[in-house]
């Protein structure tokens, strides 16, 4: 799979997922290819349908606070954070699958920079732990994504040095134990290179990208395939 990427600058939030719909709409036809948008946000707050009312901020007219139609709960996104739209055809991956690739993808793009960052099984009966996290447990990118008709949208934000006292007017992921940080707090905590926007963008797209090629190899559709790509039997042919 080659993951095509898409180069955007601030979108206001509900700008981007009318786009987004089309986005999907073509990937479902046929006409356009895998693709990661990456941009960022105005000040918005979103929040999916099982959200309890409870996480969201008081006062609603600080900031804008808008429901979404993707899994999770409430999320911060504005200035300083970098978001990746994902719209991609699943083919024979699930849903654990690609939050698991996605995951993966995100640590290691940010080893590639220097940050140390893990993922977390979510216990029974918790609220999803989906996401990257630092090891000491701070949570420095929320993903959340919806997947119909067989292609993804939504995809992850990762904080890259935000506004963080946001997040304290509301509780982010129905996590109201957990703190919040970014690359800029890390690197100023570690003595680490603050690496810039674009070196991000590149790292993710990397990792991302082969994650994805090497699931591809692992693959019983790919096994089932000659060296030069044709089918060996046409009960496979989809």
């Amino acid at each position: 799979m080659r993951l095509h990427r898409v180069d955007l600058n601030e979108v206001d939030y509900g700008t981007a997922v009318t786009w987004m719909a089309g986005w999907a709409e073509e990937r479902r036809a046929g006409t356009a290819p895998d693709r990661l948008f990456l941009l960022s946000h105005p000040p918005v707050i979103t929040y999916g349908r099982r959200t309890p009312p409870g996480d969201l901020p008081e006062d609603l007219s600080a900031i804008p606070v808008v429901e979404v139609d993707r899994g999770g709960n409430a999320t911060y996104h504005g200035p300083g954070q970098l978001v990746g739209y994902l719209v991609m055809d699943l083919r024979e991956w699930g849903p654990v699958d690609v939050i698991r690739w996605l995951e993966n993808g995100l640590i290691d793009a940010l080893a590639g920079l220097g940050f140390t960052t893990e993922r977390r099984d979510t216990p029974p009966g918790s609220p999803s732990l989906v996401g990257v996290w630092t090891p000491d447990g701070r949570k420095l990118v929320s993903i959340g994504m919806r997947i119909r008709g067989g292609v993804t949208t939504h995809g992850f934000a990762l904080n890259i040095d935000p506004d963080l006292s946001v997040f304290d007017r509301f509780v982010a992921c129905s996590l109201d134990d957990v703190a919040m940080t970014s690359l800029r707090r890390l690197a100023d905590e570690q003595g680490l290179r603050m690496p810039t926007e674009a070196e991000i963008r590149d790292a993710i797209t990397a990792e991302l990208t082969a994650g994805a090629a090497a699931r591809e190899q692992r693959s019983p559709a790919h096994e089932q395939r000659s060296p030069v790509g044709e089918q060996r039997s046409p009960a496979r042919a989809q």
